[in-house]
């Protein structure tokens, strides 16, 4: 391939986006192809961002400059690593207002140019010092700073081990200067929407790679603003949705709950506080945040599981956490239920490891009500016509149940087990069924 203009390019790009003929499209997306893997990609690259004519071209170089800087990083000689830094960061602040979608190819661009930069040390110290100030330039550092983590493990870039451990030991060691980057953030925008959900799902990706020092998140007031989101009926569906995954990232991050006992009791206290939102979930029919708060219920039961069979009903292995589920199952949609069925098969699995009948006395009553719940959810409803279906999704579930039964069904005693779910079903579902079909499954 001979070097081509940057108008040829823009060119290029126009037809891959605008093309009315498919055929027309289908050449411009190959050529585009065979330039992203050229060397020349990266000049033309940084020229069409220079120039900004739109966001399908800008879109096409930033996208290009995050391959190139994945893939073929081994291109450049070290020597240009710092003006590439530099021109990157410089497109990213002038094109901050122009597309999302642009700011986050940038922002991946400069992660994985931080993480494969051994020079660029420090970088997440560079970036809050050179933009912190700058309330404009907010919303890209924060950006930067979300997929940096997220891109540590990225299998698409090549860093060998140690290299993947130096940078987790310098992530650990600024991220509580980006913790308290976010919670200034929150103080200075209020109650801007767009903002909280940008803080929150950075601080969830710092959760997600486990570099928060537990003492110093169990105090911080970011988790109090993240309860607080949670508690609040007005809360809209996208920043309730950031935030329930930011705590389940929390929750998920401290599974080994002895290790991290200060950060473990402020997240258990603050789950238990969401009852009467979920309740008042119910109450306006809001399915999302049904959803999300048995996400956070079932997150809470899985992190403290093993506290919960080894210390029943003493402090974080308080039983409230299972009643939180309870209260899920009794949801009439069963797709709710159906989030929390791992954590019933590891209870189950861990309740038989441990063969202890006194323990399994304490649980019993549980399991009892779950079965009970789930022959509920199990029943056809009382107009539908002719034999369920098992491929489609309430087949698939009510497979899902008979799974979990099974793995359960030794706490209550197969006996009570089929007497309390099995002949239910069985009894309903002919109730159901029209005549012709009830006389066949006698027959059957």
């Amino acid at each position: 391939m001979e070097k081509p203009t940057v108008a040829l390019v823009y060119q290029a790009v126009q037809a891959l986006y605008h093309d009315p003929d498919p055929a027309g499209k289908e050449r411009a997306s190959v050529w585009l192809g065979e330039l992203q893997r050229s060397m020349y990609a990266w000049e033309l690259a940084d020229q069409l961002l220079q120039l900004k004519q739109d966001v399908e071209s800008c879109y096409f170089a930033a996208q290009t400059m995050k391959m190139k800087i994945q893939m073929s990083f081994f291109e450049l000689p070290p020597e240009t690593h710092i003006a590439l830094r530099d021109s990157l960061l410089s497109h990213i602040q002038s094109l901050k207002d122009l597309s999302p979608i642009i700011v986050t190819q940038l922002a991946l661009a400069i992660a994985d140019l931080a993480l494969q930069m051994a020079s660029w040390k420090g970088c997440v110290h560079t970036l809050i010092e050179k933009y912190s100030n700058d309330v404009s330039s907010m919303t890209f550092l924060i950006e930067i700073l979300t997929v940096l983590p997220e891109e540590v493990h990225s299998r698409s870039l090549r860093i060998g081990a140690n290299r993947r451990t130096e940078i987790i030991e310098d992530l650990a060691y600024y991220s509580s200067t980006v913790v308290t980057l976010l919670m200034t953030c929150v103080e200075k925008s209020g109650s801007n929407e767009k903002m909280l959900i940008k803080v929150f799902r950075c601080l969830g990706s710092w959760f997600n790679l486990g570099v928060l020092d537990s003492n110093f998140m169990a105090n911080n007031q970011l988790l109090m603003v993240l309860f607080q989101v949670l508690q609040r009926d007005e809360t809209s569906t996208n920043l309730h949705e950031a935030a329930s995954d930011c705590v389940c990232s929390a929750l998920y991050a401290i599974e080994n709950v002895d290790t991290h006992m200060p950060l473990a009791q402020q997240l258990f206290q603050g789950v238990l506080t969401l009852e009467t939102a979920y309740h008042m979930a119910v109450a306006r029919e809001d399915l999302d945040k049904v959803l999300n708060y048995c996400r956070i219920f079932t997150e809470l039961c899985e992190t403290f599981l093993e506290t919960t069979v080894r210390s029943p009903g003493q402090g974080m292995g308080d039983l409230r956490t299972l009643e939180l589920l309870l209260i899920c199952a009794g949801h009439p949609q069963y797709e709710v239920v159906e989030i929390s069925f791992n954590f019933w098969y590891r209870l189950g699995e861990n309740l038989y490891k441990t063969n202890d009948p006194a323990l399994h006395g304490i649980f019993r009553p549980y399991i009892q009500r779950l079965l009970h719940g789930l022959a509920r959810h199990c029943q056809l409803d009382p107009d539908h016509e002719g034999i369920p279906e098992d491929t489609d999704d309430f087949g698939e579930f009510r497979m899902r149940v008979s799974d979990l039964v099974k793995d359960v069904i030794f706490l209550v005693g197969s006996m009570e087990c089929f007497s309390q779910v099995a002949t239910f079903f069985w009894k309903l579902q002919v109730q159901m069924i029209d005549c012709p079909y009830r006389r066949a499954l006698h027959q059957h």
